[in-house]
């Protein structure tokens, strides 16, 4: 539990000062777990002018009393320590902000409005615990439990709701049977959360790596219908001969293909809704059902959604088209380049890559042993191909203008043996590929037969097999 000494310095101030001094909440927890702290958080009996003083590198923009020091360390985590004096918060008339917030004189009162008992942890420098509410036996067994009251703290705050979901999901634990029977008692609480907030807690659940896990936990008490309520019209909805699992087991478990991998936000949304259209589009019933159009309909369904949670433009941007062109056809000998090229255009090369993983989450959460099988790979060897300019004159910094300029000839085959001739020289020595030297090399090879000029096109095709053996290699097609 070695603090780092950023921190040490900060709480040895402000005792010098005549302060108490403690870290706080999550940063406890995680050291207890042997996990390391993503930020370090300060508690203190000193009000925010007297830590500003204590501490003259400071940054203080907001209404909490909450005095970011600048500590000089270029480590991102402890650059700013945030340091906040003790505080007790009025009613939560609105479920979402305190009607006043005060400044407490004891660390009791601190603690005792925090939301659960894992976070409601306080360690001084030398490593002492002061744990009021039973976090400790809570993070040994497991167990999300509030401070206190379920009903009350989640009145006081309704996102704590989906906080304790995050929670249980993120750090492998449960809820508390009366934390968990509160949970879905008062689920519809979160209609009184701004999206922005909802959006937020949501994303940290799909980033986690039991991002899987999370999202059954939002449906089984009953708050996902509060965020994403279209996921859940998939719920029993059976699917044809090609699929194992309802629509919902399929899109969670793409998700969970996706997080075990470590794949992307964008990746795991998109893994999680690329089937989200199926529910409205199917046809029919038992293996011959039918879902035309889903990929359409889910990228429109999609948008809404990115629109509802307010998440930001280019984020939602990609993960629409991830849902809407995730269907993309491709067998090997029946797609032509020009259609690949044509994807390319729809989805844009930066998001290929993406696409890829999600149909690689598509084929796991189908219950498909093999994600990337040949046909996948060959996708990638011809996209590597149709990305890349093909070896030809169009590389060189001189055209055929340029040779008929210097030397002052018509258009004709000669032009064309020069530039080939230039080209294989260049391919030997890309340093070559200056225009002046270029130019210099023009009058050289005007002295050259039409014969000699033509051995250079053994070497460009000797070039141009290499590079398709190497693409063929590095995709094992």
């Amino acid at each position: 539990m070695e603090l780092p000494k950023e921190v040490k310095n900060i709480l040895n101030a402000l005792e010098k000062a005549g302060f108490e001094g403690f870290i706080v909440g999550g940063c406890v927890r995680d050291l207890l777990m042997g996990r390391k702290p993503k930020d370090w958080d300060v508690t203190t009996n000193a009000k925010p002018e007297k830590i500003q003083k204590i501490f003259p590198e400071n940054v203080y923009e907001n209404t909490f009393g909450t005095v970011g020091v600048k500590t000089g360390s270029e480590d991102p985590v402890v650059s700013i320590v945030e340091i906040t004096p003790y505080r007790i918060e009025g009613k939560y008339t609105d479920k979402r902000h305190p009607d006043e917030i005060r400044f407490a004189e004891t660390l009791k009162d601190d603690l005792s409005r925090r939301d659960f008992t894992i976070n409601s942890l306080a360690m001084n420098e030398k490593g002492e615990i002061v744990d009021l509410f039973g976090g400790q036996k809570d993070i040994k067994n497991c167990l999300v439990r509030t401070v206190g009251k379920p009903e009350e703290r989640f009145s006081e705050d309704a996102l704590r709701l989906l906080r304790a979901a995050r929670f249980a999901s993120s750090l492998n634990f449960e809820l508390e049977s009366e934390t968990k029977k509160a949970v879905k008692e008062k689920s519809e609480w979160l209609r009184a959360i701004s999206k922005e907030r909802i959006r937020d807690e949501f994303i940290r659940i799909i980033e986690s790596d039991n991002a899987y896990e999370g999202v059954l936990l939002l449906e089984e008490n009953g708050l996902l219908k509060y965020i994403v309520p279209e996921l859940r019209e998939g719920i029993d909805v059976g699917q044809n001969l090609h699929h194992i699992y309802t629509v919902w087991e399929h899109n969670t478990r793409a998700l969970k293909y996706a997080a075990e991998k470590k794949y992307s936000l964008t990746v795991r949304l998109g893994a999680l809704f690329h089937d989200i259209g199926k529910p409205r589009t199917k046809r029919g019933d038992g293996k011959y059902s039918t879902f035309y159009g889903h990929d359409v309909v889910g990228g429109r369904m999609t948008a809404e959604i990115m629109e509802r949670l307010k998440f930001p433009k280019e984020l939602a941007e990609k993960i629409i088209k991830l849902v809407r062109y995730h269907l993309f056809y491709y067998n090997v000998g029946e797609v032509t380049e020009s259609s690949v090229r044509r994807l390319l255009v729809n989805v844009g090369h930066e998001n290929m890559e993406d696409l890829i993983k999600v149909r690689e989450a598509d084929r796991i959460g189908s219950g498909r042993p093999k994600a990337v099988p040949y046909k996948l790979r060959h996708m990638k060897y011809i996209i590597d191909k149709v990305s890349h300019d093909p070896i030809s004159a169009k590389m060189l910094k001189v055209n055929g203008e340029d040779v008929m300029k210097e030397l002052k000839i018509k258009p004709g085959p000669k032009v064309g043996l020069i530039l080939n001739y230039l080209l294989a020289e260049v391919i030997d020595d890309p340093a070559k590929n200056k225009k002046e030297d270029l130019k210099k090399r023009i009058h050289e090879l005007d002295k050259k037969s039409p014969e000699e000029l033509k051995r250079a096109l053994e070497k460009i095709e000797k070039a141009v097999e290499e590079e398709e053996k190497e693409r063929m290699k590095k995709y094992y097609v």
